[in-house]
């Protein structure tokens, strides 16, 4: 077993020479938690141009690229004096300032949507219509599209427009479908000159209701949901065209079935046509479709994308700029994230990116469109990275020099590139390179918000899977005051499930806060991604195809070894907690090796998939018509008699997501088997608990580990 480690010393001391943390210090909702939240530097480009704009509280500096002197440009003040001749009323605080241009600036309040020229010193606004929910404002038309009740509407030109009214409960307009599944966060897309109105018709009154109950009410009252669980009936999307002109609506001919999933909705550049990936119910078969939005009509398959596990397209096309007819795409297909040159009729131009390794972002372009910006995993799949693309020969150059993760923004010629990056031992750094890779200057330098604080060491470790083929990658956090000859408890933090990494090479290896705490008060601190977890390729994440919790919990097992091949871990002592797919894997983990863990605490975990929502749930398991065998194996009911351990589950009583059934089932086969287990709940809370209330929540588990193991 392959064992690499990365160190970083935090400070190993005497006891009560540093100040202890707190749980108000390390999570969120904690009354100090921002205290230590490393947030990134707050720094844009000035519209077109490379000066940099640098807002600090109430008040907004330029910075030329070649020097460092910080100068004044404006503050809530000045900006509040423009509101008020142009008729509006002031702002308390200053916003977050998107730059149009170099002299128009767009930000929206809570009450507001602004659009402010600075030189001539003209500004218009919106004002959010009471209760408007899913606000789309097209910022230089001046436009809002929003949804009230499950009805759309926009507002333009000073005029309210109905675009879609709810026929009857069920029936709903403009908001996000497929529960957020395949990159949709939202339900409409503006045409590029505002004329028109992309959106989302989505008809659930054929979706089973499933009942949350509110006990707010002196006697609780019943408020259904829409829950389409595995294997039953889903809801129907059709996509709908709004003419702000004509004020009427076209619908796309998308035929059947009408059991499909409709996304990436993406307009092409001439507003002519729209483009969506359309993919079965069994979501193997994907088609890229070109509609006309005058007619409606299917114009083309431009092509298709098919897999004997799953397509799951997650970024709508992005056109070329200059070039209105060729646009790249994101695909899988050959074994890893990478970017793919379609025409607009469909042919293959150029597989751009290729390798063993994933693009994770496209950053933009540059004026000319010659070039375009991408981050990737290049290197590592631990660190995340710039790079300069060539859209005509696929040449790449690395941008970001330092180790670590980078989120970076682009200028508008593509020459300059502003990346804030932290990796294990750098606090977040700001800096300035050029896109041909030098770094010019820094901006910023993030001090260690733990300085004074007693934090324990934290390294970085490589595994293997259990053939020895594919390395894991872990991170371990050892107790403050730390002394190899004793032997300590652990604590495996997990999650384990797709979409999610948590090893990654930043500030403390991505740590969490509470597992700071926990090493504090003398835990060893252990997390893992397993197989089936992202930026490894699609072998890696599709291997748990079928049969959630197999390889997932082999792997887990994996860093099990790892820990008891350390003379200082107490292997009679180690425990497990995770939320959600964590909390799936947390019983999993206590049933199936009830000998190694102790003690766990599962968060609003996953117990029987066949409870679980259709798009999430089919991907990875197919349906419990089609696979008995994998949802009879990964039915956790099932293994009640198994567990050994202290458990406690904790649920919010009104989860719309792990839906209370899961742990309720669980609790009743416990009851039935005379199988013991501690059990918590949290009212009115949905899939996580949030707000200060979340302190109540970690101190509960930090007791149960305190208490039991």
């Amino acid at each position: 077993m392959k064992r690499i480690c990365l160190s970083l010393m935090l400070g190993i001391v005497a006891i009560g020479a540093f100040a202890q943390l707190s749980l108000e210090d390390v999570i969120s909702g904690g009354k100090n938690f921002y205290k230590y939240y490393m947030f990134n530097y707050d720094v844009k480009f000035k519209g077109e141009s490379n000066d940099l704009v640098i807002q600090r509280n109430d008040s907004v500096f330029f910075q030329s690229i070649n020097d460092n002197e910080l100068k004044y440009a404006f503050n809530k003040e000045s900006l509040n004096i423009i509101l008020k001749d142009n008729g509006i009323k002031e702002m308390k605080y200053l916003p977050r300032l998107t730059w149009e241009n170099s002299s128009l600036i767009s930000f929206s309040d809570r009450v507001s949507y602004y659009l402010v020229d600075l030189n001539s010193k003209k500004a218009d606004f919106i004002t959010k219509p009471e209760g408007a929910e899913n606000n789309d404002w097209l910022s230089l038309q001046h436009k809002l599209a929003y949804t009230k009740g499950n009805s759309l509407y926009l507002f333009s030109d000073g005029e309210e427009q109905e675009v879609g009214i709810s026929e009857q409960k069920g029936i709903v307009y403009g908001t996000s479908v497929h529960r957020n599944e395949f990159g949709i966060t939202k339900g409409t897309y503006w045409s590029p000159d505002g004329s028109k109105l992309a959106f989302y018709r989505k008809d659930e009154t054929m979706v089973t209701d499933y009942p949350l109950v509110n006990i707010e009410p002196r006697v609780a009252e019943l408020e259904n949901i829409k829950y389409p669980m595995a294997g039953m009936t889903s809801h129907e999307v059709t996509v709908g065209v709004y003419d702000l002109k004509s004020k009427t609506t076209l619908y796309l001919k998308t035929g059947e079935p009408k059991d499909r999933f409709f996304t990436n909705v993406c307009w092409t550049p001439d507003g002519k046509y729209i483009l969506i990936a359309e993919l079965n119910r069994e979501q193997n078969h994907m088609y890229l479709n070109k509609y006309d939005v005058v007619s409606g009509d299917l114009v083309a398959t431009l092509f298709e994308e098919k897999d004997d596990k799953w397509v799951e397209p997650q970024h709508p096309a992005l056109f070329i700029p200059g070039k209105n007819n060729q646009f790249i795409w994101q695909s899988v297909k050959d074994g890893f994230n990478h970017l793919y040159v379609y025409n607009t009729d469909g042919k293959l131009i150029k597989q751009l990116t290729k390798g063993n390794w994933e693009v994770t972002d496209i950053i933009g372009f540059d004026d000319k469109a010659k070039n375009v910006f991408i981050s990737a995993t290049k290197e590592t799949p631990l660190e995340s990275h710039a790079y300069r693309v060539n859209l005509a020969s696929g040449k790449m150059n690395r941008i970001t020099a330092a180790n670590g993760v980078h989120r970076v923004i682009i200028s508008k010629d593509g020459k300059y590139a502003v990346s804030n990056y932290s990796s294990l031992d750098q606090p977040v750094r700001t800096v300035v390179y050029s896109t041909l890779g030098k770094e010019i200057k820094e901006l910023k330098q993030a001090k260690n918000p733990y300085e004074n604080m007693e934090i324990g060491e934290i390294k970085m470790v490589e595994l293997t899977t259990k053939d020895g083929e594919t390395p894991l990658y872990g991170r371990l956090v050892l107790p403050t005051n730390f002394d190899p000859a004793k032997k300590y408890p652990v604590i495996v933090y997990v999650y384990g499930g797709p979409h999610v990494q948590q090893i990654q090479n930043r500030w403390q290896g991505g740590v969490r806060g509470w597992q700071l705490y926990m090493a504090q008060k003398g835990y060893i601190a252990f997390t893992m991604d397993n197989r089936g977890t992202p930026s490894r390729g699609k072998d890696f994440e599709q291997a748990i195809h079928r049969q959630l919790g197999t390889l997932e919990v082999e792997d887990q097992m994996q860093g099990i070894e790892y820990l008891k091949s350390l003379p200082y871990v107490d292997a009679e002592r180690i425990g497990v907690h995770g939320w959600s797919y964590g909390g799936f894997m947390t019983i999993s983990l206590m049933t199936e090796h009830p000998e190694v863990f102790k003690v766990g605490v599962a968060g609003g975990p996953v117990i029987d998939w066949k409870y679980y929502e259709i798009m999430y749930g089919e991907r990875y398991m197919d349906t419990p018509q089609e696979n008995p065998d994998g949802y009879e194996k990964s039915n956790l009911n099932n293994k009640v008699n198994q567990l050994e351990g202290r458990l406690m589950v904790i649920h919010g009583a009104i989860d719309p997501t792990v839906v209370w059934q899961h742990s309720l089932s669980f609790v009743r086969e416990c009851v039935k088997n005379g199988v013991q287990l501690d059990y918590f709940v949290y009212p009115r809370h949905e899939h996580n608990v949030r707000g200060h209330d979340r302190i109540h929540l970690m101190e509960k588990v930090s007791r149960y580990f305190d208490d039991f193991l």
